[in-house]
């Protein structure tokens, strides 16, 4: 699993470096109002707007913009957002999946295929690299919330595939259909996760040397630095070095 542990570091890097507080709360907001709007705007009876609204808290988004942009869907003063999926190749041939809420489908396109080309990759058709990853429920908690065993066993029972226990936390598993119920079962427990969300899952990662991987990351946050960009996966793995020179 050390390859999958790398591929999150990456992830976590625009958590981490995102100065820009304002573009974040700004994409947490977009997403809570569209799971609102979608659903129930009770987010103990919708499962999208209880993990928007878990994100937003782990970013310490205030209460009040989170109750904001739940008011916006049900007063239908807020925008009219389409979901697109975009999926390519980087460089190096990695495969990248790109999720997005856009109110301008011909801009959030434009842009991203350029993003792509400049990268020296190519944006592809919807389906040419999802079949490389695993649609999958992801939940995690601190470390400190229980031992290796005591959650490993805990998952098992509430029906989870897959549990990776780490000094950074334990990450559980479960299929999409399983996901909602193995999520509501460990927070019996175990308290609100830090993180609970649909997630694309790369089957295998590949290892980049460390040029390509610059290359890659600065596509990586070239992409989430849009807007539109709500996440960016991808199945790619570079050494600690390259991380710690790019700021990871």
């Amino acid at each position: 699993m050390a390859g999958h542990s790398q591929f999150k570091n990456i992830m976590h890097r625009k958590g981490r470096q995102d100065a820009q507080k304002s573009k974040l709360f700004s994409k947490l907001a977009r997403e809570i109002t569209v799971a609102a709007k979608l659903g129930t705007p009770d987010p103990a009876m919708n499962p999208r707007l209880r993990a928007a609204v878990i994100a937003a808290r782990q970013e310490n988004m205030p209460k009040d913009n989170i109750e904001r942009a739940i008011k916006k869907a049900i007063g239908g003063e807020s925008e009219s957002y389409d979901e697109i999926r975009y999926e390519g190749y980087g460089p190096g041939g990695v495969a990248i999946i790109v999720e997005a809420l856009t109110d301008n489908r011909n801009r959030a396109a434009s842009d991203i295929r350029s993003y792509f080309t400049k990268s020296g990759g190519n944006l592809g058709e919807t389906g040419s690299v999802a079949f490389m990853f695993d649609r999958t429920g992801i939940i995690e908690y601190d470390a400190s919330k229980a031992s290796d065993d005591a959650m490993l066993e805990a998952a098992i029972e509430a029906g989870a595939d897959d549990v990776v226990s780490s000094e950074s936390g334990h990450e559980i598993y479960a299929s999409q259909e399983t996901f909602r119920d193995v999520a509501k079962a460990l927070e019996a427990r175990f308290g609100e996760a830090r993180k609970a969300a649909l997630t694309w899952k790369p089957q295998n990662t590949v290892a980049v040397d460390d040029e390509t991987g610059e290359k890659l990351l600065k596509l990586m946050d070239l992409l989430n630095e849009h807007d539109d960009v709500q996440n960016v996966y991808a199945n790619f793995e570079v050494s600690d070095a390259l991380v710690a020179k790019m700021g990871g």
